[in-house]
């Protein structure tokens, strides 16, 4: 799927990402919040980690549905202080909450992970 195929589900508010088991590699899948920005996606969690992490660690390959389309990606946790993270932050809060100050969205990310899928490339 293209970058543009992403844009067009980029209001739906709920994706369906499937990870790979870190020690079954069976077919593990959650809900989420999520945001498109860029052509990318981003998810966040709040508190430890959770499986759909630590097998994203393991394996970052990662399939997902958002409003009926299916995508495969390569997702990715990225360090709080990068420019990735917040850009990420930035498309999350926005979409589900609007704008805000630099300072509301740090605080309300400061005990989240945020997590990068970018799209593997149409075949």
């Amino acid at each position: 799927m293209s970058h543009e195929s992403l844009a067009g589900v980029a209001n739906e508010k709920l994706i369906h990402l499937t990870t790979p088991g870190r020690r079954t590699n069976k077919p593990h899948m959650v809900e989420l919040w999520f945001a498109v920005s860029h052509g990318r996606v981003y998810l966040s969690h709040e508190g430890e980690e959770t499986d759909w992490m630590k097998n994203i660690r393991k394996n970052g390959d990662v399939s997902f549905e958002i409003g009926g389309r299916n995508f495969t990606g390569t997702a990715r946790l990225l360090e709080n202080k990068s420019e990735e993270a917040w850009q990420g932050k930035v498309a999350l809060y926005e979409k589900y909450y609007g704008k805000a100050s630099k300072e509301t969205i740090e605080d309300w990310f400061s005990l989240s992970k945020l997590l990068l899928i970018e799209l593997h490339p149409a075949k």
